[in-house]
């Protein structure tokens, strides 16, 4: 059967290397960050992008909304990328081609749509508006790559939501995420030179951005409590993304002995850590204690992080831009900070405000290394995942998981944050703030509950002279 043909052709040049270009372009999925038309990418071949490898992508195109099936046809490394794509309407042939002359990428890129004769008055309709959105699409990819966006600031809408407690609240949905995304720059951010920290990285949102930051190119350490996850975990990540550079430490983070252990591991390694994900969690009912005697909450979700962040400190400082990312919960609003119920009793205990009691003295204690290690060129940033269907809110809050699960996000759609905190150029212009949706959002949506100076001062002087053997209870 005769064909039609519609043949598009841009050409480019970026300052950036060509090695990081190429590691982003060959990623088919960020299409839907530099092409208007994809609304969506994944990925389906599991390990590095090589011949073979397949993604699809959905569009919204001239002639209607179609999921295109990408297949990786040729792949010469940081030089040229062929991808055929089919769907119902056409087959395409997507060329891309990189050359590198003093510091500048120049990129050409070749689509060559096919339609069948049938297709005929369609094709010929679309051609003007199949080339007008070639033209976008590649000046998308180009404003990608020069990866020059403004510091990140909340839009009118946010702010006025966050004002307001039940539009603030029902931003934590699915639906917040997916309003959130419609303006959301793309991360073309180089990461294979750099070290990241996960903690709490076998499940749920750390497990989530391990996965997406190790596609990146990323060299990742995470820890996790049980050594017999440990290869498993490693491989899975491995076998995923086709990145080798993963490295597990086994600690568990609510005792305070094996998060020393761990700041001396880390320390006589040496290795400058560029991002540091304070992620470990977990929701405790009824009341329990560390071996250590601490109050279990306490220990794992301010103690652990305030002790593990202030003990890599020097690593961080060696990066050339240190990051900090303290994974907090909405819960927190529901709670003021009180240093003297930090740790709670046994008689009223709450295993859920005790959590949104620490988190909110996390995100205080953000605020402070933030204006303190300024001078170090170390970032602080706090975030939440809004509402997201992990492992631990199943089980830890089965109600709430019940009546919300048809409005929570995925694990990817909670950890999207701190990927972009953790990734992002600009998300390095901002420091003391809390994130959501890759948007500062008020650590407030209750005024009532905002804290006093003074209060901050006792938080401080809590923590840094805590005393294990001084604040801890026996079993009986």
């Amino acid at each position: 059967m005769d064909t039609i043909m519609i043949q598009l052709r841009e050409s480019i040049a970026v300052k950036r290397p060509i090695q990081e270009a190429f590691a982003y372009i060959a990623d088919f999925r960020n299409t839907r960050e530099w092409d208007a038309t994809a609304y969506a990418g994944e990925k389906l071949t599991p390990g590095p992008v090589r011949v073979g490898t397949e993604f699809d992508i959905d569009c919204k195109l001239p002639i209607g909304s179609v999921r295109i099936r990408y297949t990786v046809t040729r792949l010469e490394p940081n030089t040229l990328i062929e991808l055929t794509g089919k769907c119902g309407l056409f087959e395409v042939v997507d060329l891309i081609a990189l050359d590198e002359e003093a510091g500048t990428t120049r990129i050409e890129y070749q689509a060559d749509f096919s339609f069948s004769s049938a297709l005929k008055p369609m094709a010929s309709a679309a051609k003007t508006g199949m080339e007008r959105m070639g033209r976008k699409a590649v000046a998308g990819l180009e404003q990608a790559l020069n990866d020059d966006f403004p510091a990140p600031a909340a839009s009118s809408g946010t702010a006025t939501a966050d004002k307001l407690l039940f539009p603030g609240l029902a931003m934590f949905s699915r639906a917040g995420y997916t309003r959130g995304r419609k303006r959301w720059n793309p991360i073309s951010a180089w990461l294979g030179d750099k070290h990241i920290v996960i903690t709490g990285a076998n499940a749920g949102l750390g497990l989530a951005s391990a996965h997406r930051l190790a596609e990146m190119g990323a060299r990742l350490t995470l820890v996790i409590r049980k050594q017999a996850l440990a290869e498993t975990l490693k491989q899975e990540i491995v076998d995923a993304s086709g990145n080798s550079n993963v490295h597990i430490e086994i600690a568990d983070l609510s005792l305070m002995s094996d998060v020393d252990a761990l700041v001396s591991r880390l320390s006589d390694r040496g290795e400058a850590i560029d991002v540091l994900i304070n992620n470990a969690g977990a929701l405790f009912n009824p009341r329990q204690l560390t071996d250590e005697g601490l109050e279990q909450s306490f220990a794992l979700l301010l103690l652990s992080p305030y002790r593990l962040t202030l003990g890599l400190k020097p690593l961080l400082a060696k990066a050339e831009q240190g990051r900090v990312i303290n994974v907090v919960s909405g819960g927190m609003y529901s709670q003021a900070l009180e240093v003297e119920s930090l740790i709670m009793p046994a008689q009223g205990y709450s295993g859920s405000v005790a959590y949104a009691r620490a988190k909110r003295a996390l995100m205080v204690i953000t605020e402070e290394w933030a204006q303190a290690w300024e001078d170090d060129g170390i970032v602080v940033n706090a975030m939440h995942p809004g509402w997201a269907d992990t492992p631990g809110v199943e089980s830890a809050l089965p109600g709430f998981h019940r009546i919300t699960r048809r409005i929570l996000r995925s694990p990817e759609e909670g950890a999207d944050t701190i990927v972009w905190l953790a990734a992002a150029t600009e998300a390095g212009e901002a420091s003391g703030q809390l994130f959501l949706d890759r948007e500062p959002r008020t650590p407030y949506l209750v005024p009532s509950k905002r804290e006093a100076a003074e209060q901050r001062d006792q938080l401080r002087t809590f923590l840094a002279e805590f005393d294990i053997g001084a604040h801890c209870e026996t079993a009986a």
